[in-house]
C-alpha cells in the first residue's frame, strides 16, 4: 500500500454513495437475433466492489462491455455518472475522452488489448491518447510496472509474453490511466497461484484507494476477497440472484443450478459417488 498508484480524489460527495452505473431493464442481442442480456437491472455505487458470476455464455463479458460504453442496450436504460448514455454521446470527442479516462476495462483475452510493438508502448498508449502529459504518463507507468514486477518486459513484444505476463501488462495499461471504475473480465483465469495473488492484491488495493471494481468471473476461489456484492447471471441471460457475497456463496442450490460448483467423483467401498464442491477454502496469504 501507499505507492500512490491510484490517481483520483473526491470519492464521496456529501457523505452519500454516488451511483456511477445504473441499468434498468437492459436488453442486448448480437446481430439483433442472439440474446446476450435480457432485462438487466443493476446499480453500482462509487467505491463498491462487485463480482458478476455466471457460467460461460451467461453474458458476463457482454455486461462489462456495456458498462464500458462499447455496446449499448437495444431496450432499457443505461446511466453512468448521473447521465443517461446513448451511442451518439460518444461522437463528442470531449465526452468520449472524459468517459474513457473514468472507466477502464481489462478484457478477458489480453491479445484483444495489446496491439503495440512493445509492452512499453502498450502501457503508454492509453494515457497519451487521453491527454495525460508525457512525463506524468511515464511516471505512472514506472510506478505500476514496479508494482507488478514487469520492468524487464518493457522492450518485449506482446506476442513474446506468457499468459500471466500478458494479463499483468493488460492490467497495467488500464491502471496507468487512473480510472474511477475498473472492469475486469476473468482477470485470474489460467494463472499460477503467485500471479493470481499479485493481481488480486492490486484489485484490492485499487478498491481501498476508492476505485469501483467490477469483476466478471466463474472462479469462486477469489470472490470473497474481491467482492462485497455478487450478481449471478443465468443461462437465460438474466440476473438469477444478487446480494452480499457471504449470503450468495452460501446458497448452494443456486450456485449448483447455475453451474458454479464443481462436481467431484470418488470411490468409496467399491462404489462411485458424485457430489458438488464449491472450493471456497482458498488459502490466505
Amino acid at each position: 500500500m501507499g505507492l500512490g498508484l491510484f490517481y483520483f480524489n473526491d470519492i464521496f460527495h456529501g457523505g452519500l454513495m454516488e451511483m456511477i452505473f445504473k441499468l434498468k431493464g437492459a436488453h442486448f442481442s448480437y446481430l439483433d437475433k442472439f440474446p446476450a442480456l435480457c432485462g438487466i437491472d443493476m446499480e453500482v455505487g462509487r467505491g463498491e466492489k462487485i463480482a458478476i458470476l455466471g457460467a460461460n455464455g451467461s453474458g458476463k463479458s457482454t455486461l462489462l462491455q456495456l458498462l464500458d460504453g462499447l455496446i449499448f442496450p437495444a431496450q432499457g436504460g443505461f446511466e453512468a455518472f448521473g447521465r443517461q448514455l446513448r451511442e451518439t454521446d460518444f461522437n463528442d470527442p470531449l465526452f468520449c475522452r472524459d468517459f474513457r479516462r473514468r472507466v477502464g476495462l481489462v478484457f478477458q483475452s489480453p491479445d484483444v488489448q495489446l496491439f503495440c510493438p512493445t509492452v512499453k508502448e502498450d502501457i503508454l498508449f492509453g494515457p497519451l491518447q487521453l491527454g495525460i502529459e508525457g512525463q506524468e504518463a511515464k511516471r505512472r507507468m514506472d510506478e505500476i510496472v514496479t508494482r507488478l514486477g514487469i520492468g524487464d518486459l518493457l522492450e518485449r513484444a506482446p506476442h513474446q509474453l506468457s499468459v500471466g505476463e500478458k494479463r499483468k501488462v493488460s492490467l497495467a495499461s488500464v491502471l496507468v490511466i487512473g480510472p474511477e471504475a475498473i472492469l475486469l473480465d476473468e482477470p485470474t483465469a489460467g494463472l499460477d497461484p503467485q500471479t493470481c495473488r499479485q493481481i488480486m492484491d492490486i484489485i484490492i488495493e485499487a478498491n481501498e484507494a476508492g476505485r469501483t471494481i467490477i469483476t466478471a468471473t466463474h472462479d469462486l476461489h477469489i470472490v470473497e476477497e474481491i467482492a462485497d456484492t455478487v450478481y449471478i447471471l443465468s443461462r437465460q441471460k438474466r440476473i438469477a440472484g444478487y446480494g452480499p457475497t457471504g449470503k450468495l456463496l452460501a446458497e448452494a442450490e443456486l450456485l449448483r443450478e447455475h453451474n458454479l460448483t464443481h462436481i467431484h467423483k470418488h470411490t468409496h467401498k467399491g462404489q462411485a459417488h458424485i457430489h458438488p464442491h464449491q472450493h471456497l477454502d482458498h488459502h490466505q496469504h
